[in-house]
């Protein structure tokens, strides 16, 4: 069994403080747009938790996956801000 590093679960624990609050925040947003940028920070913070366990396991298909959840994060971003704004995705 893999002992892991304090600084590893400092790590972890931060990073799931962060998905605590991104999840509180897109459930009682003010506004769409809080609850938007919210969505974005939890995929940025769903990257890092990928990143760190592939630095911790050297699995290198991991960094792929990390990749392609940053790119459907990102054009989930965009499609879910030209739906706020009121506009068709092909405007």
């Amino acid at each position: 069994m893999m002992t892991l590093d304090p600084f590893v679960l400092l790590v972890f624990a931060g990073l799931l403080v962060c998905c605590l609050l991104c999840l509180y925040r897109i459930g009682k947003g003010p506004s769409a747009p809080d609850r938007m940028v919210a969505i974005d920070v939890l995929g940025t913070v769903v990257v890092g938790f990928v990143a760190v366990m592939t630095a911790l396991t050297a699995k290198e298909y991991l960094l792929d996956v990390a990749i392609v959840w940053a790119l459907v994060s990102f054009v989930g971003t965009l499609a879910l801000a030209k739906f706020v704004e009121g506009r068709e995705l092909d405007d």
